[in-house]
């Protein structure tokens, strides 16, 4: 069973992602030419301080991305509810459909979501059952390239030697 792909139609939820995507490209592209590449070229660094950015800022997005088009949990039309089931279920009072219970109604979405936890604007998605591991792989992701960019800005006005070219 493949994963369905999950999009969400909410304009504020766009701006999130564009300006998350314009953050990531300016320092994908900012960082290295500023602080990793000068560096590197006059030995302060090695390549693997370069290509471990690179992969960090690689994994950043792309769990930005599998975490914003997977499916949280979105309900079907007409759940097929098992006898034995049954008293585990409630109606929802938005979109009167029946959900099992500890699914909540998302406003944003406008649908039933299994163990709903938020709406989350930055990935213009609910967080919920079937996604939530990505939300914390994102959340990981972006922990570890935030704490490498900054254990960088500190190396480079610290410790690192001064840089010999001036290059603007």
């Amino acid at each position: 069973m493949g994963r369905q792909i999950h999009f969400v139609v909410d304009p504020q939820g766009w701006c999130c992602m564009g300006l998350i995507i314009f953050v990531w490209l300016y320092n994908t592209i900012f960082i290295p030419k500023v602080i990793l590449f000068p560096h590197y070229e006059e030995g302060h660094i090695s390549v693997v301080a370069i290509l471990c950015y690179y992969f960090c800022s690689l994994f950043c997005i792309a769990s930005l991305l599998r975490a914003s088009v997977a499916d949280p949990g979105k309900l079907p039309e007409n759940p097929k509810i098992p006898i034995t089931e049954r008293e585990y279920w409630e109606l929802c009072n938005k979109c009167n459909m029946m959900r099992p219970k500890r699914s909540h109604h998302c406003s944003r979405c406008g649908h039933c979501v299994r163990r709903m936890d938020h709406h989350c604007p930055w990935i213009n998605n609910c967080v919920g059952e079937d996604n939530h591991w990505l939300f914390l792989q994102l959340c990981f992701y972006t922990q570890i390239l935030s704490s490498y960019t900054l254990i960088l800005d500190f190396c480079h006005y610290y410790y690192f030697l001064p840089l010999k070219k001036e290059s603007w």
